[in-house]
């Protein structure tokens, strides 16, 4: 395993990192203005286990393999694009039930958590910017003379916590400037267009990124 010198530079190279705007950032504060603050956290765990899957792939050499070929890389990069341009959208033509959604004080249904999680893990395993971060950053943190997988695997797990713990106060804040917002409800309207054209600004930037 990394020593504590190791431990102590990968936790503030990530720190560091994840504060930097980017997609999962940006997808967060999008899904907090448009469908709320719970549905943005239920989103944050998808977009972890994502993030997971994707550590998994670097700890058994797939990982490299989507670094190291363009057609891979891209195809990856454009079908993440293309769904976060999706949501954007959606979120613009149904900007009145995230308003509806936040007035109303029913319980929503257990599939709309599933939902909420499915669009984040989405958004999370097709993020190829993330697998060459991985495959580029976390061997410089593994120890000599170790089985470089599990200690890969270990790392990537602690960097999905920390992108946890991070998007996760953002959706927070977020969220509450959302319900700051809804007490005028005709605002939600245009807060949703807000949210659902970062998220659309968002998926273009990602599929113009080298």
């Amino acid at each position: 395993m990394p020593s504590s010198s190791q431990w102590i530079a990968f936790l503030v190279a990530s720190i560091l990192f994840i504060q930097v705007p980017g997609p999962s950032l940006l997808f967060t504060l999008g899904r907090a203005l448009t469908v709320g603050r719970r549905d943005a956290l239920l989103s944050v765990v998808g977009n972890a286990l994502g993030v997971v899957v994707q550590v998994l792939l670097v700890a058994v050499g797939l990982g490299a393999v989507v670094a190291a070929s363009a057609t891979a890389y891209t195809v990856l990069k454009l079908v993440g694009a293309a769904y976060v341009v999706h949501l954007g959208v959606q979120a613009i033509r149904h900007r009145g039930d995230a308003r509806a959604a936040l007035l109303s004080d029913r319980a929503r249904a257990p599939e709309q958590g599933r939902r909420s999680v499915g669009t984040g893990f989405v958004v999370g395993v097709t993020n190829p910017k993330t697998i060459v971060f991985f495959v580029a950053f976390l061997p410089q943190f593994t120890a000599d003379g170790s089985a470089a997988g599990p200690q890969l695997a270990v790392l990537g797990l602690v960097f999905g916590v920390l992108c946890v713990l991070s998007d996760g106060a953002w959706a927070l804040v977020a969220g509450s400037a959302r319900t700051w917002f809804s007490r005028r409800p005709e605002r939600l309207d245009g807060l949703g267009v807000a949210g659902g054209t970062m998220m659309i600004a968002l998926g273009a930037g990602m599929a113009a990124q080298q």
